[in-house]
């Protein structure tokens, strides 16, 4: 389990959702944009519920280890949104050829 500081809050959720969210986080601020998330968590005064968090170049996310009692929090479709949004966000690289693709005949005059 994580517990996440952000804007004088705290929150606790699942290792794997805290690790895309601060993921998408970082892929936003690169970019230079923000997006709204909502994330299962336990409050500090101990609610369960969905936490809506603007993350984006100003979000100052803290994530650390808890032990907390009880089931580790999952959202497997959550955290495969989260890092298909991060890979959108990933800067292209071009692909490289292999020499069985180029065409070495062009250069023959």
């Amino acid at each position: 389990m994580r517990r996440i500081v952000y804007a004088g809050g705290t929150l606790y959720t699942g290792d794997a959702i805290a690790e895309a969210l601060l993921a998408y986080a970082r892929a936003l601020a690169r970019n230079g944009t923000a997006d709204t998330v909502f994330v299962p968590a336990h409050t500090a005064e101990g609610d369960d519920g969905t936490i809506e968090l603007l993350v984006g170049p100003a979000s100052q996310l803290v994530s650390e280890p808890v032990e907390l009692a009880g089931p580790e929090l999952a959202d497997d479709d959550l955290v495969e949104r989260l890092r298909t949004l991060t890979a959108e966000l990933e800067p292209r690289r071009p692909e490289a050829q292999s020499a069985a693709d180029v065409d070495l005949t062009d250069d023959i005059g």
